[in-house]
């Protein structure tokens, strides 16, 4: 499969908490981290459930 990586763009302060335990899911803990991750069904919606506070990076 493909991989993707993903960056943190925006701070996780006053985002729901969903959001936050998202983004520690994905492993993304400060701001600018990037991670990467295959391309499955179940990483791209958790993108889809933070998408204002990540990017995708190429």
């Amino acid at each position: 499969m493909a991989t993707i990586k993903i960056k943190q763009v925006r701070s996780k302060i006053k985002s729901p908490k969903v959001q936050k335990l998202t983004l520690e899911a994905l492993g993304l803990k400060k701001i600018n981290a990037v991670v990467e991750h295959e391309a499955t069904p179940q990483i791209l919606g958790m993108v889809a459930k933070v998408h204002n506070l990540v990017a995708i990076v190429k």
